[in-house]
């Protein structure tokens, strides 16, 4: 007969060979799982080194693209405003390279630069709106005979003074009535003069940056749009600035505004070397009496000027 011990040794061999194969049989799984992983990281490292590889490449590309178009300027641009005064007026937040980079291209195109004007986020911030209208009262100068708005808005007061002041008029103003309103909204923090202004121009490049975001970011970008449209009615105006997107983007306000449109060019590329070329051309356009939308972002007709 099978006595008891028999049954319990053979109990025991069977766990124990149950117990065997399962741990042969996980370290046989653990094996094929950590080949597959190794596999897969490692692909996915040589994909990564392709990718970084060709970012790379494509960075390389758009440099030299960038100093391609930078050394061919003074050849598209040569002359195509020789002999015109020319403004450059900042918003808030405008790139201080997109500027710079905007005069060296009025340059090549025989443009003289009047000055610089960068107006600060005090300027447009609402808070500020009462002092910029006291200020614009009390600054405009006897030799002025522009009527200033008679409203509320000291944004849209100001900026028909700062027109009037830096834009060629019917009547002169004179080089004290000009210093005299310009050191005022410096010394309130509105306005910064990075080039100093040696004249009236006939002509303004405004330079936009990124929207306002902040809890006031509508007023901001609204008294933006503002200045636009008072520089516009002092003489030919281009507006120029990174791109379209953004709520309240103060370039795709104006080419949803059928009458300002009609008046100011715009272009959205100016981060680019190809859209200060562009700004150039189109203020050449303007003085031709043609006005239009050039870049890349929502409501461009053109990528640039065509027909010099």
């Amino acid at each position: 007969m099978i006595n008891f011990r028999y049954h319990v040794v053979s109990l025991t061999a069977v766990f124990l060979a149950l117990a065997v194969g399962l741990v042969l049989g996980t370290a046989a799984l653990n094996g094929t799982l950590t080949d597959n992983l190794n596999d897969q990281v490692g692909e996915l490292r040589k994909s990564n080194e392709q990718y970084r590889g060709q970012v790379q490449h494509l960075t390389q590309e758009a440099n030299k693209k960038e100093d391609f178009d930078r050394q061919l300027a003074p050849r598209i641009l040569a002359d195509t405003v020789k002999g015109r005064s020319v403004l450059v007026l900042a918003l808030p937040g405008a790139d201080d390279k997109a500027v710079s980079g905007t005069e060296q291209m009025l340059g090549y195109g025989g443009a003289t630069v009047t000055g610089e004007v960068k107006l600060t986020a005090t300027f447009t911030d609402p808070a500020n709106s009462d002092a910029l209208g006291d200020l614009a009262s009390a600054k405009l100068p006897v030799d002025i005979h522009t009527t200033l708005p008679n409203n509320a808005d000291g944004v849209e007061s100001s900026a028909a003074l700062l027109a009037a002041v830096l834009m060629k008029q019917k009547h002169a103003v004179s080089k004290d009535s000009r210093t005299t309103v310009l050191t005022a909204y410096s010394t309130g923090q509105n306005l910064t003069v990075g080039k100093a202004v040696t004249g009236p121009a006939e002509a303004v490049v405004v330079v936009s940056g990124t929207p306002a975001t902040d809890t006031d970011a509508a007023k901001r970008n609204a008294a933006s749009l503002t200045v636009v449209r008072q520089f516009a009615k002092a003489g030919q105006a281009v507006l120029a600035g990174p791109g379209t997107s953004g709520d309240g983007n103060v370039i795709a306000a104006v080419r949803g505004d059928g009458a300002l449109s009609s008046s100011v060019s715009t272009v959205d590329t100016l981060n680019l070397v190809q859209g200060q070329i562009t700004t150039v051309l189109a203020l050449a356009r303007q003085f031709g009496g043609t006005t239009g939308k050039y870049g890349l972002g929502d409501g461009a007709a053109d990528l640039l000027p065509t027909g010099q």
